[in-house]
């Protein structure tokens, strides 16, 4: 008896792990952006930013121009759920754009940035804020070290989640639809995994 216990155990834990770590399978409709080294073909580039692949991401830590530097998805969403891995320098200026609606000319003017910038000198917009409808306490940090950011989008509902902790939930329909940006401000920011599920 003990030994069928044994084993009906070893046997669940297998597949705890198997099926666990498929929960973001482009089998069960998500769309992969990024996926270590590769997904730069997914994006349009605007700005001046180095952007390349780079030990297991794709990264941009300088810039030839001035101001933001964008990678924007040629693909556009409405509705969604978003899940992103990203590693931020402490002084980084970074952001994820959603729904960017003019997608020659991405800021949080034409579309919604859940910030990465950890430093910003306006803390109520920093790291884990949505520009430009929802503030937050600056208590979130992303610098120097790996995070995640998981973002729903359902009609006006929108819900931003940093490393498991909602940092915002909230209602705007300003901007109902439109590509994925991923920007390069100041610092050094990497991206190794971009999943997208259409709703």
């Amino acid at each position: 008896m003990k030994r069928l216990i044994g084993i009906v155990t070893a046997s669940l834990a297998i597949a705890l792990t198997v099926f666990g770590c498929g929960h973001y399978s482009p089998a069960q409709g998500w769309v992969t952006l990024i996926d270590g080294n590769t997904g730069l073909d997914n994006f349009n580039r605007l700005g001046g930013a180095n952007w390349h692949a780079e030990d297991g991401a794709i990264v941009a830590d300088k810039s030839t121009t001035k101001g933001a530097s964008v990678l924007v998805s040629k693909q556009t969403f409405k509705d969604f759920e978003l899940y992103a891995e990203f590693w931020a320098d402490h002084d980084t200026n970074s952001g994820l754009y959603i729904r960017c609606t003019d997608q020659s000319k991405v800021s949080s003017a034409s579309a919604y940035e859940a910030q990465i910038w950890d430093k910003n000198p306006n803390a109520a917009m920093s790291t884990g804020a949505l520009l430009p409808v929802a503030s937050v306490p600056p208590v979130y940090k992303a610098g120097g070290r790996w995070n995640t950011y998981e973002i729903r989008a359902k009609g006006q509902q929108i819900t931003v989640k940093l490393n498991g902790v909602v940092t915002v939930n909230v209602e705007d329909g300003k901007y109902p639809s439109g590509a994925i940006g991923l920007q390069q401000n100041a610092g050094v920011i990497k991206w190794r995994k971009l999943l997208v599920r259409e709703l």
